[in-house]
């Protein structure tokens, strides 16, 4: 009988991630240098001393100096070593992130390293749990559980040897000194986390569509791409004029142009549908004219209308032609960023730092950082109280709810190729009908016979 894994095992053999993990490998060997790498010592683990142990902070620490990159870069980079299992966590197993604080940490011994291509099978994997039963008597999370009962049930056939095998390591462990053995557990236990993660961990051993979400992220969020998109199709699906009943009448079948003049740009009263688009997102109500000048309105009142009119003006750098990129860029420092501006915005100073800099050698993105803060400071505080606001429900009020046009006895227009057709044919009986000058065609005829006769000679 065979046996087959529960798991594709993709991540050991997909040959173009070899070569990332070999650049791994080598940051790795840097980061373990006795002279320059990441500084071990004996820690206190409870009761027990562990050699070689390695905290969070200074992992990070040492990312950003080699690489001269921020904090949070290198913390993200670390991440990324710990899920893919060149790194262990010695107290937090379940998850493979690190933490910018005094957790304890160490190298995983090579023989466990991705690379090696050691095939991830479920009777090892078995064979694991049952030593971890025995040890713990019984008492595994509840994951764990799962696994070593749906094994138990699927190996039975070869259960007497998988108890064989665990009960042999278990008592080879038992021999070695305390911190080799804990050493060990860790180890092993860090294995089986990379490549048979608990139930709401993403593996980063999968890659393609078994990749559901960034294995570098430290927060696993609960929706998948599946229920995002349900959700999506869900909140949109009455506003798709495809999908949904087009008011008044969809110009695509009755050539009636209501529904697009109904919902121009910057029409003076939008209808309700459109104004209900707003309330969606922050980025629907930007990314709609109309919706853009109802903000303005409102922000006019709170006195804030500057931040708007910063964050057009960066749209407009942005996709602006490149002559006047130069002069639009230190118009828009001149009005909203340079001290005594007469629309000075309120943004922090790193961001003040890193735009000023960048405004020395302009480009279409140097006012990104700038426009990213203002834009974030809106969507959390300006965008909820519009949409309480009195000028938001004045608008709604106001909306338009256009009826349906109903046409009696009214035909489709024809395709335009059938009127191409149609206009051939018609002009082609015209042709046919028409008198035939003889006089007109032997003329042509004898040209013909001159220019042909000149050919022949040569």
């Amino acid at each position: 009988m065979t046996i087959r894994n529960a798991l594709r095992d993709h991540g050991q053999r997909y040959r173009p991630r070899m070569a990332c993990l070999k650049k791994v490998e080598k940051v790795l060997l840097e980061m373990q240098d006795p002279c320059t790498g990441v500084k071990s010592q004996p820690q206190r683990l409870v009761i027990t001393i562990i050699p070689h142990a390695i905290t969070g902070e200074d992992i990070i620490a040492w990312l950003a100096d080699r690489f001269q990159i921020d904090a949070q870069e290198a913390r993200s980079f670390g991440s990324m070593l710990v899920a893919l299992g060149y790194i262990y966590p010695l107290q937090d197993h379940k998850r493979l992130v690190i933490k910018p604080d005094a957790s304890l940490y160490r190298f995983q011994t090579p023989y466990f390293w991705p690379t090696q291509q050691w095939p991830v099978e479920d009777t090892d994997y078995a064979i694991y749990l049952a030593k971890r039963n025995i040890r713990k008597k019984g008492i595994l999370e509840l994951h764990e559980q799962e696994q070593y009962n749906h094994l138990h049930k699927w190996m039975n056939h070869k259960w007497d040897f998988v108890v064989m095998q665990a009960k042999e390591q278990y008592r080879a462990a038992k021999e070695r000194k305390k911190p080799d053995r804990v050493v060990f557990d860790c180890q092993e236990r860090a294995y089986w986390v990379v490549h048979r993660p608990p139930p709401g961990t993403v593996s980063a051993m999968d890659y393609g569509l078994d990749r559901r979400t960034d294995p570098n992220t430290d927060e696993v969020t609960g929706e998948s791409p599946h229920d995002l998109l349900v959700k999506y199709s869900a909140t949109y699906s009455g506003h798709d004029p495809f999908l949904s009943k087009c008011l008044p009448s969809s110009p695509w079948l009755t050539d009636d142009t209501t529904y697009w003049t109904m919902n121009m740009s910057n029409v003076e009263i939008p209808t309700k549908m459109r104004v209900e688009r707003w309330t969606f997102s922050f980025k629907e109500l930007l990314s709609d004219p109309r919706g853009r000048d109802d903000f303005r309105l409102f922000l006019k009142k709170e006195f804030s209308g500057e931040n708007l009119a910063f964050w057009e003006g960066c749209e407009d750098l942005k996709w602006g032609t490149a002559v006047t990129m130069r002069e639009k860029a230190e118009q828009i420092y001149k009005t909203f960023l340079a001290r005594g501006a007469p629309r000075w915005i309120n943004i922090d100073g790193k961001t003040m730092e890193i735009t000023v800099k960048g405004l020395k050698h302009p480009h279409r993105y140097v006012l990104d950082a700038a426009q990213t803060h203002i834009y974030m400071l809106m969507k959390k505080d300006s965008y909820g109280r519009y949409l309480k606001s009195p000028v938001f429900k004045e608008t709604l009020k106001k909306a338009i709810c256009p009826e349906e046009h109903k046409f009696k006895n009214r035909r489709p227009s024809l395709s335009p190729i059938i009127i191409r057709q149609q206009e051939q044919e018609q002009r082609a009986k015209m042709a046919a009908n028409a008198p035939v000058d003889i006089t007109q065609v032997m003329s042509k005829l004898s040209k013909q016979g001159k220019e042909m006769g000149p050919r022949h000679s040569k």
